[in-house]
């Protein structure tokens, strides 16, 4: 199987050229993004899954009854198992105007065990400047479920504490991006590189006219633009269907220990090295034995151990890589040895130890 997947990795990454991408790929303009909402509320109408008479649900119940004029007598706690507070989180997408619809995810806060068959109360969905941008109301939809026997028993299928409300919250204000008035426009990579920054800011410029970009570090391209929504808007739609050649990634090694999950990038080269692989394995194997006494002696019946202890030695080859070898080059000579994903963790930490590796190893 690992010489499967090294094969596999080998013919799909080796001496793969950097081909064109869309700017719009790249990263984004500063600004158009979304933004964070969250809520505090109550989801009613369970089917006795609550938080019971926990003290915060009590008083987050009479807050919402004192919202109607129904004062609860003082002294008197409810008990609330119909009842749970939760939190609420939603996403903002950018340019989202009054009016239009979110979805939200509800989840519990408290002891309740399920919120499957429940209804949220209007809520109020607050961003980081503590201004309120939705209200948020409906029943949940719960893919989870779970049920208790009498005598302790219980199963729980997926997460029933969770849900959510397909469109179940309502913009009430609008965020402004600031797009239509800033001084210039900034584009944002994904991933920091001069190269592709730079090349960027180039194609910009031979489409627009010289001046209109600049690479401003490794990270940001500022754009030159007409202020005016419309005309930025248009200028922004030419620019994202540009098309780029972006730098080749830096040479990288991902190793995840956990799994044993090797991932080496088309950029990884190794100095001429010398690399050999064995295996020693211990053996220690524990048996019993009965004998049995001579006939007509006073012997008795006993237990012998026997004990065997071996050690067995792999032998693999050592192998040679050539000045400056490739991805395939690497994987090729990995396989010829029959490597597992842990042989090849070590193969290669060795290499970098060595100062043969021509990469960045990172282990997860």
């Amino acid at each position: 199987m690992i010489r499967l997947f090294l094969a596999l990795l080998a013919s799909l990454l080796i001496a793969a050229p950097v081909s064109a991408e869309r700017v719009k790929d790249l990263g984004n303009f500063q600004g158009i993004r979304t933004n964070q909402l969250t809520g505090y509320g109550i989801v009613v109408g369970l089917p006795g899954t609550g938080d019971d008479n926990l003290e915060y649900t009590v008083q987050s119940m009479k807050g919402v009854a004192s919202r109607f004029g129904l004062q609860l007598p003082a002294g008197v706690n409810p008990a609330l198992k119909n009842t749970a507070v939760v939190l609420i989180t939603a996403e903002l997408p950018a340019f989202a105007k009054p009016g239009q619809k979110l979805d939200i995810t509800v989840s519990a806060m408290g002891k309740s065990k399920s919120l499957r068959g429940g209804s949220l109360i209007l809520t109020p969905l607050i961003g980081a400047d503590g201004q309120i941008y939705a209200m948020a109301q409906g029943n949940l939809a719960v893919g989870g479920l779970g049920a208790d026997g009498k005598d302790g028993s219980s199963i729980v299928v997926n997460i029933p504490s969770a849900g959510r409300i397909p469109e179940g919250a309502t913009v009430e204000r609008a965020v402004d991006t600031g797009f239509a008035t800033a001084p210039t426009l900034m584009f944002n990579l994904a991933r920091a590189d001069f190269t592709t920054a730079q090349r960027v800011a180039g194609v910009i410029n031979g489409r627009f006219g010289a001046q209109t970009a600049s690479a401003i570090d490794a990270v940001s391209v500022s754009v030159a633009a007409p202020v005016g929504a419309d005309v930025r808007a248009m200028l922004m739609s030419e620019i994202e269907n540009l098309e780029v050649d972006p730098a080749e990634a830096s040479a990288r090694v991902i190793v995840n220990a956990r799994t044993g999950t090797v991932v080496i990038n088309s950029a990884v080269r190794v100095s001429p090295a010398a690399v050999t692989h064995g295996k020693l394995t211990v053996r220690i194997e524990e048996n019993q034995q009965v004998v049995q006494p001579a006939p007509f002696s006073q012997g008795q019946t006993a237990v012998e151990q026997q004990s065997g202890v071996g050690v067995e030695e792999e032998k693999r080859p050592m192998f040679l890589l050539d000045p400056g070898p490739k991805l395939a080059d690497v994987v090729k000579a990995v396989n010829a040895i029959g490597a597992s994903p842990a042989d090849l963790v070590a193969i290669l930490e060795a290499l970098k130890q060595a100062g043969a590796l021509k990469a960045e190893l990172v282990i997860l």
